[in-house]
């Protein structure tokens, strides 16, 4: 039994041999080759695959082919083990079958369906996608209903709602499904978000045939059984539009809007609504029967009464319901505010409720800031012009034992601002040395086990306050000694070394204000030194310039030390300006290289273009040939594109037409012709200014060859493939047929104008062997 290709793993019998003489009659007869696919049906499952991909081979865009083939090639698998290398291999056919069926619903349907059983996820949703991308909206109701009852299965509810919403936007009139699944998940906020959407479209129709009242009326039992997951919406305002709307129903929205109230825990609006919606039908039925049966001065008494009662009623309703949410929660500290704002403008009331409430609070069950109320009771007093008064608050809030440290430096910075505002500045100095005073029993910042009074003088906020202080009413040592506590002390920040480094270059302390530097540097680590390095160095150059050369190196070799590569290129650039200014030009460029190398990735062609600029500019253009090469091979492909072009810009001026023509040609090998038109156009023009006949003949080789190899990559097979289909059409024939009498009668090619230069490519695409073509460019 002979073998095919001299292959010994397919084999073909005696039997095949009228189907195989059929195929090379026609071998672009769909019914041959079926023909034979059927006789084959029961052999080796090796040989009919063989069949189907010779098949496919010449027939491409066949759909009858490519739907039976992979249909065949599912068969094979199933009940196989998911992770057999075979699903794969079928995944991959189905791929290529795709770049030809991708307008064939069901070649999508088989290939999603069998990514599901495969389990694998992420690759199913995004064929999913791809389907809906490639298939036109009409096609898409064959899609959804798969992709949806896939995501539904899934364990991932962001995922699955992610794709409800696009869904909907084609779909509006599925909300109710996309609701249930809302729910069937616990995500309520938003299933009531968009049943409210639906119940307030008067032209949706419900799939279910709910009427619009059922739909209002599942709403109301959903924001009002759960109002901690239901926080989108104004539920109480949604509710109240019912009872206008279904005057009917009264009942039942009355009890789902107390049953929302109850469940939320804000019984007193229960109560007050009962209470006055009582007082409300009360007046309102006196005022009939007064109607009715006549009016006397009893009547309008009582009646004025119950006005006056009901008016009362309204006006005490924030205050009785701040009252009772304090009852709650006596330690809100929110609440205890809004009771403040009811007393406006009643000073003795806003006096006893600041009273008990700094009283009530504990300020390690507060909700809120505690500390605000102190403030805020010292701010009444100092608005009165009390001063007395307000000194007092602040001194008892300095000594109430905070949860957080920052709650009694905010005390003390409030303290030292009112003093300020009065323009007591010395008081104002000694409330924050008092502050930042170091107390009997130290105690580290964060720990909670003691009081706030022992760690408050590591709080870097009354620090920073007591440095402005000292340095704009203070003297230079006080200030000076006050910056030194704060490193001594270990909080400062990057900012606060800058603020002191300034301090004393403003009073012409330079080395005091450089050790400033150093002492911050010590204190720090990439990347929160990177500021304080940049300042020192600038500030470094500014006043020494040249002077000092072999110390500024140091400084820029030390700050290079561990340096990460996101922060190189800054001090690289201002190392490199040194040496330029008022070092050796072979030391700048020296640091340009190391930089090249040192920043990120993404920075490096910029760096190089700096690099070359400045090479250029001070050695000449021919100095940066090195540069050149040495960017061409550490660059990402697309940078080094941009850099031979330059290159060869650059040596085509200085007559190196030879060096030029050589870089165009290195540079090819990353140029794929359909990608990067532009490269091959310049180095064309490039070949019509300064080359010849072979020359170009050459630089076309180049070209065939390159886009040869670019053929055979998986990234680029599609287009291939795309190309080759147009030429099973009588069109690709008769283009075909005249090409090759063009040749037979020594005519130039259509497709490029020069003979020599028809790509092999081209000719095969149109079936014929490559030694034909060799033939006919002999002849």
């Amino acid at each position: 039994m002979p073998s095919l290709n001299g292959k010994a793993d397919v084999m073909f019998e005696d039997d095949d041999l009228p189907y195989e003489e059929e195929i090379i009659r026609n071998p672009y007869s769909v019914k041959c080759w079926m023909r034979y696919i059927e006789f084959k049906q029961n052999g080796p499952k090796s040989t009919l695959n063989m069949i189907y991909e010779r098949a496919l081979k010449e027939l491409p865009g066949s759909y009858k082919l490519w739907y039976n083939y992979l249909r065949e090639r599912r068969k094979q698998v199933k009940g196989k083990c998911i992770t057999e290398p075979a699903y794969e291999e079928i995944n991959n056919c189905h791929e290529r079958a795709l770049v030809f069926m991708h307008k064939m619903p069901r070649i999508w349907l088989d290939y999603c369906q069998f990514l599901v059983t495969q389990c694998k996820i992420t690759r199913s949703r995004r064929t999913f996608d791809r389907a809906l991308r490639a298939l036109p909206v009409t096609q898409h109701p064959r899609i959804w209903p798969l992709y949806l009852r896939f995501v539904r299965n899934l364990p991932l509810p962001e995922t699955a709602i992610r794709v409800y919403r696009r869904y909907l936007k084609l779909s509006p009139e599925n909300a109710e499904e996309y609701i249930d699944y809302l729910r069937s998940v616990g995500r309520l906020d938003e299933a009531a978000v968009r049943l409210a959407a639906v119940v307030n479209d008067e032209s949706f129709v419900s799939k279910e045939g709910k009427s619009n009242y059922q739909l209002w009326h599942e709403l109301c039992d959903l924001i009002s059984q759960n109002p901690d997951k239901v926080t989108s919406l104004n539920v109480g305002a949604i509710i109240r539009g019912g009872l206008t709307r279904f005057t009917d129903q009264l009942g039942k929205l009355w009890c789902s809007l107390a049953d929302y109230y109850i469940r939320s825990g804000h019984f007193e609006k229960v109560l007050f609504d009962s209470y006055a919606q009582f007082e409300e039908s009360m007046i309102a039925a006196k005022m009939e029967t007064t109607a009715e049966m006549g009016q006397d001065e009893d009547d309008d008494i009582d009646l004025e009464l119950r006005l006056a009662r009901f008016e009362q009623l309204i006006a005490r309703r924030p205050l009785l319901l701040n009252s009772v949410l304090l009852r709650q929660n006596p330690h809100n500290v929110h609440e205890w505010h809004k009771r403040v704002k009811l007393y406006e403008g009643n000073p003795r009331q806003i006096i006893n409720t600041y009273t008990e409430a700094v009283q009530t609070v504990d300020p390690m069950k507060a909700t809120g800031k505690p500390h605000s109320l102190w403030v805020s009771f010292a701010k009444f007093y100092e608005e009165n012009e009390q001063l007395d008064d307000a000194r007092t608050i602040f001194e008892k809030a300095t000594k109430v034992n905070y949860k957080q440290v920052d709650d009694l430096a905010a005390v003390w910075c409030e303290y030292g601002e009112m003093e300020l505002r009065h323009e007591n500045y010395e008081q104002a100095l000694r409330i924050l040395r008092k502050a930042t005073a170091i107390p009997s029993k130290k105690a580290e910042y964060f720990d909670a086990s003691e009081p706030v009074q022992n760690r408050v003088y590591k709080s870097l906020k009354v620090w920073s306050m007591l440095a402005d202080l000292e340095e704009s009413l203070g003297t230079f040592q006080s200030t000076k000694a006050v910056y030194d506590r704060i490193i001594d002390l270990r909080i400062a920040t990057p900012q606060i070394i800058i603020n002191y480094a300034m301090f004393l270059e403003e009073h012409n302390y330079f080395e005091e204000s450089f050790k400033a530097y150093e002492r911050g540097i010590a204190l720090f680590r990439w990347p929160n030194v990177y500021d304080i390095w940049n300042t020192y160095l600038t500030k470094f150059i500014d006043r020494y310039g040249g002077k000092k050369l072999e110390r500024a190196r140091d400084l820029f070799e030390q700050a290079l030390d561990g340096c990460p590569a996101k922060f190189a290129k800054t001090i690289y650039l201002l190392y490199a300006k040194l040496e330029e200014e008022y070092g050796l030009a072979r030391h700048a460029m020296a640091v340009y290289e190391r930089a090249t190398q040192a920043v990120e990735t993404e920075e490096r062609h910029h760096m190089f273009n700096i690099y070359i600029k400045r090479a250029a500019e001070i050695y000449g253009v021919t100095y940066t040939r090195a540069i050149y090469q040495k960017a061409i091979e550490v660059l990402p492909d697309e940078h080094a594109r941009d850099m031979c072009l330059r290159f060869a810009d650059m040596e085509s001026k200085l007559g190196e037409i030879d060096r030029a023509r050589a870089i165009y040609s290195y540079c090819s090998q990353i140029c794929d012709p359909r990608v990067t038109a532009n490269f091959w156009q310049t180095w064309k023009e490039f070949e019509i200014r300064h080359g010849n006949e072979d020359t170009i003949r050459e630089m076309l080789r180049i070209k065939r060859s390159v886009q040869a190899t670019y053929n055979t990559q998986v990234n680029f097979m599609s287009s291939q493939m795309l190309k080759a289909t147009t030429s099973s059409t009588g069109t690709g024939e008769r283009t075909w047929t005249n090409l090759k009498k063009s040749f037979i009668h020594g005519n130039a090619c259509t497709n490029c104008h020069v003979l020599s230069t028809c790509t092999e490519v081209q000719l095969e695409q149109k079936s014929v062997p490559t030694a034909v073509f060799g033939g006919l460019k002999d002849d």
